[in-house]
């Protein structure tokens, strides 16, 4: 049987791979520069949906001109 003060538990190794916080993980990506990435994918889509959205509506407009 091993030794208990000297065994690394599964808990302890996983909490010293895993360095996260409550506060959100320590990534390179966490922080200011992924708030900004998801504002500008927001704006993207939003602006997309609306292109398309105008796009069906012209189809529309244009197949009720020919009745």
């Amino acid at each position: 049987m091993a030794d208990p003060t000297t065994t690394v538990t599964t808990a302890t190794t996983a909490a010293a791979l895993n360095p996260d916080t409550p506060a959100g993980p320590k990534t390179m990506d966490a922080g200011k520069w992924a708030n900004k990435r998801v504002y500008i994918r927001l704006v993207i889509y939003t602006a997309g949906i609306h292109v398309f959205a105008g796009f069906i509506m012209l189809l529309f407009e244009l197949g009720s001109r020919n009745r």
